[in-house]
């Protein structure tokens, strides 16, 4: 099939519209083989011992990847038992509200509720905060209520029980939870709609039966919260932050009780007792604090740590802290005797703790997990070991024993469990071809993806990532179709409209078999089709009529049609298979393995143009598909002049199809007796160049049967047949200017 070219028009309209709204992006998340493993940092952990699980104990982990999970385990060997998926940023805290509730936050600026012990039922999504969500604090007697603090400087107190209410929806502006939950998209929970609230100096703020719940705030901070810690029966919250005091409200009201001034640097980690009487701080000044919010003071400074204390545990009686931090050592330290014991060090810095039984949970910037032994019940027996010091009450004290080298050696070596994580990638390259990504992991292990169908090609185990990137140049190019970050520890590839359809490929060249081979594949359909291919399986058998973008309904034969149409050589794994984060028209972002699609997802879930793009076909106007460029015939060349003026083909267009265009303009144009190689004489006269021995079948174009061998250069370069005209244009023209190409008889070698 000889591909047309069209020559360029002088001048015209491009005939399209900008959209005037923001179009939503779509993201897609690969998981690695083992997608029961976090791959990334360890934000939080809390422990669950309910009578609602039984004598079943369950560690409840966060991650920088972006979920939750449950931790169950048989015969002390840990497994996953559960998956938290909605959440599309960093999880930055959890804690369990009660016996069954586990609350979330995240930099995706919501707080969400789950149901522990489900297979991972988002009940509810809140959103009321304006940046990044880091801390939660609840009330172990009280599990009703819950606080969250972010980078905005807001707190927030919730009533859970009010908040997971059902309520009627006054407006499209509020939150509909139920579209962003892991239970499945557009149920048919009730949605816990919020207001907005406004500057008022009323800090309490009630429930609304014509605006839905909102929770009650805690106005005070003018820069962000990092800690928050609030006592059993919820009548007292302390919060802190990057204003290095601590601010004490009764979250009843959201009113304010006091401010303790003392820390220097930024206040990390907060412990309340019981009671709500005595406070524990941590600190980026290094330094750990024990408060008496009843006499308004601090009763002592432990110089514990050599550099930022990020997480704190206290035994249930409130008379030994267990504290880890930047410089990743884990202490217990008696509040009573300024004694401390190094207990352990770790190869990273610590984020949290969580007692469990006589053990304690530490989590890192590390996907792993240990469990250590703490002694709970009897902290003095670690003491009793040795190895113990005095912490002294200044910070630049306990620097200096460190660099003296007096340090203790630890009290245990090695933890008495570890759930692994997978390791996180750090550095990722886009190949050329851009279908193929090449990655290096913490572990530095290097492995090759292809993200239209979202699997490992080749693992190549510890090699030098550099070189192997060498190894794989291609002289290809490619618009960029897609973006792609490592935020959340593994590769997330970015999807927006109109620039990732700009990208086609032909189907020889993806070796996709059963289409012809000049068929144009763009490479965004073909990966929204395999990606939402569990989608359309379960919309199969949901007869429903579907709207598309352009409101155009979708029938039930179309989707059958399409759904075979994308059976893909794209289809996406079903065992650890991608997640989707994207929003539609209603709600906020959400994030949903694509195995768990139901089928009843619409334009309130997806956006619009992916839609459009996957039912029917339709992709928005494109820019740059095609390639201007002059084609002349070499200079000192006899050969003659095939076309006047300037060229227009497809980018894609392969170096071969110019020989073809040539050579039939050549022969079509020209008496078929008179083509010679340039005029130069050969044995016998001027000959006809034939392709192979001229035998064709009959029937055959007479130019067909004289086929000249023509080659096309560039820059006075030959150019390979297989190159594309936009790969000669970027590798070999280097100019700004219109690509000139040039053709001529091929010279024997």
């Amino acid at each position: 099939m000889i591909f047309e070219m069209h020559r360029v028009a002088s001048s015209g309209s491009n005939g399209g519209s900008v959209r005037a709204r923001k179009e939503k992006k779509l993201t897609y998340v690969l998981n690695d083989a083992n997608d029961t493993q976090h791959c990334a940092g360890i934000n939080c952990l809390d422990v669950l011992k309910s009578s609602v699980s039984g004598d079943q104990s369950f560690l409840f982990t966060g991650s920088r990847d972006g979920t939750l999970k449950r931790w169950a385990f048989d015969e002390e060997a840990p497994f996953c038992s559960a998956t938290f998926e909605s959440h599309v940023d960093w999880v930055n805290d959890a804690a369990l509200a009660g016996d069954s509730t586990l609350v979330s936050c995240s930099s995706d600026t919501t707080v969400k509720t789950w149901d522990s012990l489900s297979d991972g039922v988002c009940t509810r999504t809140l959103r009321q905060h304006s940046d990044y969500v880091t801390c939660l604090a609840v009330a172990a007697q009280n599990s009703n209520v819950v606080a969250s603090g972010g980078l905005g400087g807001e707190v927030f107190i919730w009533d859970i029980e009010a908040a997971l209410s059902p309520v009627m929806k006054a407006n499209d502006s509020m939150e509909d939870s139920s579209s962003n939950g892991a239970n499945g998209i557009g149920n048919s929970q009730p949605v816990a709609s919020l207001r907005n609230v406004g500057s008022s100096n009323n800090i309490s703020v009630q429930s609304s039966p014509s605006h839905g719940y909102a929770p009650t705030i805690a106005k005070g901070h003018k820069e962000s919260v990092y800690a928050l810690a609030m006592n059993d029966t919820g009548t007292t919250l302390v919060s802190g932050g990057t204003e290095k005091v601590l601010r004490v409200w009764d979250p009843r009201t959201g009113s304010k009780s006091m401010k303790l001034r003392g820390h220097t640097d930024n206040v990390r980690v907060l412990l309340l007792d019981s009671t709500g009487r005595f406070c524990l701080s941590g600190s980026s000044d290094s330094m750990i604090r024990l408060w008496d919010l009843g006499q308004q003071r601090c009763l002592h400074t432990y110089a514990v740590h050599t550099d930022s204390v990020w997480a704190l545990a206290c035994t249930p009686s409130f008379t030994h802290v267990y504290s880890g931090g930047r410089d990743q050592s884990l202490y217990l330290t008696d509040l009573a005797t300024r004694e401390s014991v190094l207990l352990c060090t770790k190869e990273h810095p610590i984020q949290q703790l969580a007692l469990q039984d006589d053990s304690i949970w530490v989590a890192t910037t590390d996907s792993s997990v240990e469990r250590w032994p703490a002694e709970v019940q009897s902290p003095q027996k670690v003491f009793q070991r040795g190895g113990s010091f005095l912490a002294g009450n200044l910070s630049f004290n306990r620097a200096r024993v460190s660099l003296e080298g007096l340090n203790p050696p630890p009290t245990y070596k090695e933890p008495s469990m570890t759930i692994p994580g997978s390791h996180p990638i750090v550095q990722h390259e886009i190949l050329n071809n851009k279908r193929q990504i090449l990655t290096k992991d913490a572990a530095d292990s290097v492995k090759l993806w292809n993200i239209t169908k979202g699997v490992v090609v080749e693992d190549y185990g510890k090699i030098s990532f550099e070189e192997k990137k060498e190894e794989l140049f291609e002289m290809v190019s490619i618009p960029s179709w897609f973006t792609v970050d490592t935020r959340l520890g593994c590769l997330s590839v970015h999807l927006e409209t109109p620039q990732c359809f700009s990208a086609e490929m032909y189907s020889a060249d993806l070796k996709v078999s059963g289409r012809p081979e000049d068929d144009k594949i763009n490479l965004a359909r073909e990966t929204l089709k395999g990606l939402m291919g569990h989608w359309l399986a379960k919309k199969k058998h949901k007869p429903k009529p579907q709207a598309s973008a352009s409101g155009d309904i979708l029938s039930v034969k179309d989707t059958k049609k399409n759904l075979t149409a994308s059976k893909a050589k794209t289809a996406f794994p079903s065992v650890s298979p991608p997640s989707i984060i994207t929003e539609g028209s209603q709600g906020g972002p959400w994030r949903k393995k694509i195995t768990e699609f139901t089928g009843t997802e619409d334009d309130k879930d997806f956006p619009l143009w992916s839609l459009d793009a996957v039912l029917n076909n339709r992709l928005p106007p494109r820019e740059n598909t095609k390639l201007s460029f002059f084609l002349h015939p070499c200079e000192g060349s006899n050969v003659q002049v095939v076309t006047l003026g300037k060229l227009s083909a497809p980018r894609i267009l392969r170096v071969h199809k110019v020989t073809n265009y040539v050579v039939e303009k050549m022969v079509l144009d020209s008496p078929l007796d008179s083509l010679a190689i340039d005029g130069a004489s050969v044995s016998g006269g001027p000959q006809p160049l034939f392709a192979g021995n001229g035998l064709l079948p009959s029937g055959s174009k007479p130019w067909q049967k004289l086929r000249p061998s023509i080659e096309i250069l560039c820059n006075n370069q030959v150019l390979a047949p297989e190159m594309s005209l936009a790969t000669v244009r970027v590798y070999i023209w280097k100019k700004p200017e219109d690509l000139i190409l040039n053709y001529r008889v091929a010279i024997a070698r």
